[in-house]
């Protein structure tokens, strides 16, 4: 109900209290609710959705799919109808219903798709008018595109599957709002990236950027540079054997990629990160390393860097058919020396040639900076490059600004998470996010809302420290929640009017996206979600796996078994009966192998219990502990360094094994007991 009227009708209210002597309450209370318009009593609130909508007009009423509605887009444009038919693919996938897509007229029903290329401004901008039948219209196809995805949500969050009736009107506070993902430190899975650009689209998040090279601290390799790991994740025919030995994209998969990435609304911007960063490069290639900051620091004296560097890009940026399709690309330039005014000079000139040489393929430069860091005479280009506002004493926000450079709000004390670590966060705060950051507070300089030169804000996952233990699974856990709060925080930054608190309660009743379950998310409340009475070689349970928390629990009547048998498996990970190597009860994810200290015995029957969350993984057998798996410190250089380890698991359910074992009883809990 709107506050105008209340306050009002409480007025009113009030000048009537005289005639409590004259007649009863209840006719004083009808005579209260009486002066409350129809529509007040029945139009309904605003509905709740990610990010939050600007403008909600209510009207009485619901709009509910029924079998005979359709998809309806009205012209012969070749995007519309592929948003119409994403849309209608979406809707099978969330709710088993099956509508048509057709061109032409709309009837009531039907959800009407229309661009209207005067109607607005701002590309990403749109209204929904619901009544007899869905209008949702656009100026361009982004725009239209986000308004399917506000309907989806809405739709998911009742069972009845219907949406209030209204107008909403729809606009972004910032138009870059993003994630930047570390794959150089640890390989992320094509499949899995695929699956975080229907996420981020789902809650219209529209920049991915992808740091493509990296290397890990060399104190945990003997300080060694030859030995400290370091990797370059795309297919490369220039130099080959540059793709890192444990995982790369091919040329063609990250092509495809990018291009599913704009369907779904999605920009990548790829990142090969130079002139620090760059031991894959130096390890590769003899005489561009730098003697003195460091082997992953590229010597940026000697012409063999930009000779190499140069032929590099090329692979990837040049020719009328390039692999970075987008049209933009960063070049990283962070964390160099400025020890002396030669390196400074050198460092800046570097700078000014790799923005240059991006653009002569059309590219916008995009980099991390360090201009403040690097002050000196020799220019540095300025128009139409993007700066990655990570660290004011690298590159001072206000500094940047005047100078004429556009920024990313992407402060590292604010919005870095490095899993494991000791610095930055293991785990975003996301009631922190959403109650104080903006994209216009840059560390500890707040600039006017919505700034010209400021483009909106994105949040980063640095895997520094190689080889810890942490999953895919495990980024995922920290990483989802935050692309739901900066969502919101980029789209209505300055605007929005829904707590904290109700945030965080009907966050939960979302979709991670359309088809898309990376959290392994069973039921929204504590229960049993799962019981067989026998499992049999090749059962089929329904479910893929199950996420943070859980409780799996099972009798064994064993049986010999050989090495490698499993009990069930995933494409993400596999529980062992005996693993492969010392026939241990154990599991295996993203190729660390984790056993516990337990054995089945030949005819000794028991009862099986594995508990796991975020952080470890506990084994009980007839009631006593084996083993809890959690995080290690695993420790180098006597000592004087250390890194967490993590044994984390989400149990894969997909498939039962082929196992001798009599396993029965089979329960799955959504909880850890």
């Amino acid at each position: 109900m709107h506050g105008k009227k209340w306050i009002n009708n409480i007025r009113l209210y009030l000048s009537y209290m005289k005639l409590m002597t004259r007649y009863n309450f209840f006719k004083i209370l009808f005579f209260f609710f009486a002066t409350l318009s129809v529509n007040d009593i029945c139009s309904s609130p605003k509905p709740f959705v990610i990010p939050e909508i600007k403008e909600w007009r209510p009207q009485k009423g619901n709009f509910k799919l029924e079998p005979s509605s359709r998809i309806v887009y009205s012209s012969d444009n070749l995007r519309l109808k592929q948003i119409a038919e994403i849309l209608a693919d979406d809707i099978y996938l969330m709710f088993n219903k099956k509508i048509s897509v057709v061109k032409g007229k709309s009837r009531e029903g039907d959800i009407f798709l229309n661009l209207d290329t005067l109607k607005f401004d701002n590309n990403e901008e749109y209204s929904i008018k619901i009544s007899n039948k869905v209008l949702l219209n656009a100026s361009h196809h982004t725009g239209l595109y986000w308004s399917t995805r506000t309907v989806l949500q809405i739709l998911e969050q009742n069972d009845s599957k219907f949406l209030p009736k209204g107008i909403i009107h729809d606009y972004p506070d910032y138009p870059m709002r993003g994630f930047m993902i570390d794959c150089g430190r640890k390989y992320i899975p094509m499949s899995y990236l695929n699956d975080l650009v229907k996420i981020m689209s789902y809650y219209k998040m529209n920049v991915l950027q992808v740091h493509l090279n990296d290397n890990g601290f060399k104190q945990y390799y003997e300080h060694d540079w030859q030995k400290t790991y370091a990797a370059f994740r795309l297919e490369c025919e220039t130099y080959p054997g540059l793709a890192a030995f444990d995982g790369y994209y091919t040329k063609k998969e990250f092509k495809d990629f990018q291009n599913n990435a704009f369907q779904l609304g999605v920009e990548i911007i790829p990142e090969i990160d130079i002139p620090a960063h760059s031991l894959c490069f130096s390890q590769y290639t003899d005489g561009i390393g730098s003697d003195k900051y460091g082997y992953d620091h590229l010597d940026l004296f000697t012409p063999k860097t930009y000779s190499f560097i140069d032929t590099l890009l090329d692979e990837y940026l040049g020719g009328t058919d390039p692999v970075f399709i987008g049209k933009r690309f960063n070049i990283g330039t962070d964390e160099y020396s400025n020890e002396t005014t030669e390196i400074v000079e050198q460092f800046r000139y570097f700078t000014d040639y790799y923005i240059n040489k991006v653009e002569s393929y059309g590219k916008q430069a995009c980099m991390w900076g360090a201009l403040t860091h690097a002050k000196g005479s020799t220019p540095v280009k300025v128009d139409n490059v993007i700066i990655n506002s990570w660290f004011n004493d690298f590159a001072d926000p206000k500094e940047m600004i005047d100078l004429g450079y556009q920024l990313i709000s992407i402060n590292d004390w604010q919005v870095y998470i490095v899993p494991g670590a000791s610095y930055y966060h293991d785990y975003l705060n996301i009631e922190k996010l959403y109650n104080n950051w903006t994209p216009n507070t840059i560390g500890n300089q707040t600039f006017e809302p919505k700034h010209k030169s400021i483009l909106g804000g994105m949040f980063a996952l640095w895997n520094d420290h190689v080889g810890n233990g942490i999953s895919v699974k495990d980024i995922h856990h920290r990483i989802y929640p935050v692309i739901q709060t900066m969502s919101t925080k980029n789209w209505s930054a300055h605007s929005y009017a829904v707590t904290y608190d109700e945030f965080n309660q009907k966050r939960h009743d979302l979709s991670e996206a359309p088809g898309v379950n990376q959290m392994g998310k069973i039921g929204n409340i504590p229960a049993l979600i799962y019981h067989t009475d026998q499992v049999e070689s090749h059962l089929k349970t329904g479910l893929c796996e199950i996420g943070y928390d859980y409780t799996i629990e099972f009798l064994i009547d064993p049986k010999k078994e050989l090495k490698g048998t499993y009990l069930f498996d995933s494409p993400n990970s596999i529980f062992y009966l005996a693993d492969p190597i010392n026939g241990f009860m154990g599991y295996e994810r993203d190729g660390y192998l984790n056993t516990f200290r337990y054995t089945v015995q030949d005819g000794k029957k028991a009862h099986v219990e594995i508990k796991g969350d975020s952080k470890s993984v506990t084994l009980t057998v007839d009631g006593k502990l084996i083993d809890h798996m959690n995080i290690q410190q695993k420790f180098f250089n006597g000592g004087k360094d250390s890194i967490s380890y993590y044994r984390t698991f989400v149990f894969p359910l997909q498939n039962v094994g082929e196992f001798n074992s009599q396993v029965s009883d089979l329960k799955i809990y959504n909880y850890c007991k």
